[in-house]
């Protein structure tokens, strides 16, 4: 009696959504859509989606939650997406806290999250899709290998027809470590990044196939904002990622309330530093730290313990990113460093 009222409630919550939510069944009580139109659904409410990205190997869905705040008044559309590598995964609890702390009695505007965009890749702890495609390089997709295939599908009908703004929240992967970081490549998306509060952020022309290129090229402008190590729920990172969002939807018109000012460093060149022999590194310049031309900043040492290598930094900057792993190849990255070109063609990005 149980499972056939589920099904009728199940039954009876499809009917009730617009036929423009294109709903194909329900799990838990939760629509399972494979097109989603947000300016369809009801004001002032709350609500949760399955969306279906397409299929597997063994003919089953791949779903991707979604969350949908619409405000009680009018706004834009604030995109906010998470693990779109499978190992990236301190956004995921940013946008389920976020989801939790907006009233949408006090929000003009519609926020739509998206807490794990790469379902198989965050199944698998990888930062790959099953094919071994980056997922954040093959929008808008395409209809050819099953990453085009589901990047096409996630594009098409959810992202692109639901967004006036972006953020794509990641951290680094396996192995390694950021500050609190953000890309840009406009001016409004540099505005964008500035309110968010990372600690820097990197003027940059991107990389064909991102979340944050494809948007920013189809008119609607996002950032990448990142957070952090992979892997892990950093609170203090979490926390601060939240209070940038915020600070941008203040800014944004969508919460009430003051919009706080930040003053992270705003870089637009970038060199990773590798190490030239093998072994044991260990840093002697810690993430975040300012480093000048010529300054030891790591060691490598052979199975012994003896020094073979000491990497200096080839440019004065700020370290921004930190290999995690000791173990170290040659020609492996030990740390990058960003800073700031004041040549005017690099005013975007080189």
């Amino acid at each position: 009696m149980a499972r056939r009222m589920r099904r009728v409630a199940a039954l009876l919550l499809a009917l009730a959504l617009p036929a423009q939510a294109a709903t194909v069944g329900s799990t838990d009580g939760v629509p399972v859509v494979d097109r989603l139109v947000v300016a369809d659904l009801p004001a002032g409410q709350l609500s949760r989606f399955w969306f279906r990205a397409g299929e597997t190997a063994i003919a089953q869905d791949w779903r991707v939650p979604v969350i949908v705040i619409r405000g009680a008044r009018p706004g834009p559309r604030l995109l906010v997406t998470a693990g779109i590598h499978g190992d990236e995964l301190n956004g995921i609890a940013v946008i389920h806290r976020l989801a939790a702390r907006v009233d949408p009695a006090a929000l003009a505007g519609t926020l739509v999250l998206v807490p794990g965009l790469n379902t198989p890749g965050l199944l698998a702890s990888t930062r790959e899709f099953p094919d071994g495609s980056n997922l954040n390089r093959t929008m808008p997709g395409a209809e050819s290998g099953a990453a085009d295939r589901y990047a096409r599908a996630l594009w098409t009908g959810l992202l692109r027809p639901n967004a006036d703004a972006a953020v794509d929240l990641h951290t680094q992967s396996r192995g390694t470590a950021y500050v609190l970081y953000a890309f840009a490549s406009t001016p409004r998306t540099r505005r964008m990044a500035e309110l968010v509060g990372p600690d820097v952020i990197k003027m940059d022309t991107g990389e064909k196939g991102t979340v944050e290129n494809e948007l920013t090229r189809d008119g609607v402008p996002a950032i990448t904002f990142e957070l952090g190590r992979p892997e892990s729920f950093d609170e203090a990172t979490i926390g601060r990622a939240l209070a940038g969002l915020e600070n941008l939807m203040a800014e944004m018109a969508m919460l009430p309330g003051p919009v706080r000012a930040t003053a992270p460093l705003v870089t637009n060149r970038i060199v990773a530093v590798r190490a030239s022999r093998a072994g044991w590194m260990t840093l002697l310049a810690p993430l975040g730290s300012d480093v000048a031309k010529g300054q030891a900043i790591a060691t490598i040492a052979d199975a012994f313990g003896r020094v073979v290598e000491t990497i200096v930094a080839p440019q004065a900057g700020r370290i921004n990113t930190i290999a995690t792993d000791p173990r170290r190849d040659a020609g492996d990255m030990a740390v990058r460093i960003v800073w700031w070109d004041p040549d005017p063609k690099c005013a975007l990005g080189c």
